[in-house]
């Protein structure tokens, strides 16, 4: 069933709205710091799957009943003063996981902003296929903190909001490939440090790097125009990200990261290359692609076509008074 993409933002005046947090867990919530309670409160779901991004002016106390059977994994996006989950003392872009069914409580001193992505335990074998620890129902049954790396985690605590903010502008241009696409997308920046904290991948050799890559390349044939994130053919392939790395170094001489980007790059250029630029914007065709940051996916489009993307868009009609002319050539010749 095709997923169905939903974003919803909220200003909060007060504790009390963040008794939803977390999307589909009730948060008991105490204010704490002393002062007028100011906040903002943004939700995104994918079929069953959520994230949820809040901030507030005040410290707060919260804790969620155990009555919850959903699997929420936490990132604390900036925080003025000390917060400490459990026991774990909480530092910006660290990772919380929080098993179904346990009680959980956190509190924060002071102003802060969180994100949280919310989802059935089920999914992580799906989710994660080709990491044996992560495709592991057990390995997220117990509360786990990890603390972030500054090169992963801090590129996470910027990218997530701001998928929030231009998925809510453009949700309803959306098709669910994409959609599917931002949902992996926001699992793996919500992960990444879990993810980096894995120890290497020991599972015995690998299949030929070479035949890895054509099968991957025939798989990417088979969907056709739609984004594939990487985690999808990891899952698919039931291959690690590491050892999927180094198939492409070894085979293209550069990671299957960069390879999906030239291909969803290439996609976009046929795209704008047939389009008429009344009806098509760079940005909504951009989205479907899955790149969010416009000025950087300008940079990777110039650097890979020579062109900025709006050139190629705005070039159609030129293009297409050239044919006749060129047409017409060919026939008195």
């Amino acid at each position: 069933m095709s997923p169905h993409l939903s974003v919803n933002s909220c200003r909060l005046y007060s504790f009390e709205g963040l008794h939803q947090a977390i999307r589909g867990s009730q948060v008991e919530v105490m204010q704490l710091g002393r002062g007028k309670f100011r906040g903002a409160l943004s939700h995104v779901g994918i079929g069953d799957f959520s994230l949820s991004i809040g901030s507030f002016s005040v410290g707060v106390r919260t804790q969620r009943i155990a009555t919850d059977d959903k699997l929420v994994i936490g990132m604390l996006l900036n925080a003025e003063d000390p917060v400490t989950h459990w026991s774990f003392d909480m530092r910006p872009a660290d990772v919380l996981v929080m098993p179904p069914s346990t009680e959980h409580d956190g509190t924060f001193h002071a102003a802060a902003s969180y994100a949280a992505i919310r989802l059935d335990l089920a999914e992580v074998a799906s989710l994660f296929r080709g990491e044996p620890r992560l495709s592991d129902p057990a390995t997220w049954i117990s509360k786990s903190h990890y603390r972030a790396d500054p090169s992963i985690g801090i590129a996470s605590t910027r990218r997530l909001p701001l998928i929030v903010s231009r998925l809510a502008r453009q949700q309803a241009a959306l098709s669910d490939g994409a959609a599917d696409f931002w949902k992996r997308a926001i699992v793996d920046a919500v992960t990444a440090t879990i993810m980096h904290s894995l120890p290497p991948d020991s599972r015995g050799p690998l299949p030929s790097a070479i035949q890895l890559v054509r099968n991957v390349e025939d798989y990417l044939d088979k969907a056709g125009a739609r984004p594939v994130h990487v985690s999808e053919i990891c899952a698919h392939f039931n291959v690690s990200r590491r050892s999927l790395h180094r198939a492409f170094d070894d085979v293209l001489g550069l990671g299957p990261v960069t390879f999906l980007r030239h291909k969803r790059l290439c996609a976009i250029h046929s795209v704008l290359r047939q389009s008429d630029p009344a009806a098509v914007t760079v940005a909504k065709v951009a989205m479907q692609q899955g790149f969010i940051e416009l000025g950087r996916f300008s940079h990777y489009y110039h650097s890979l076509f020579g062109e900025y993307p709006s050139e190629t868009l705005g070039g159609r009609g030129a293009r297409a008074r050239q044919e006749p002319r060129r047409h017409a050539a060919g026939i008195s010749a």
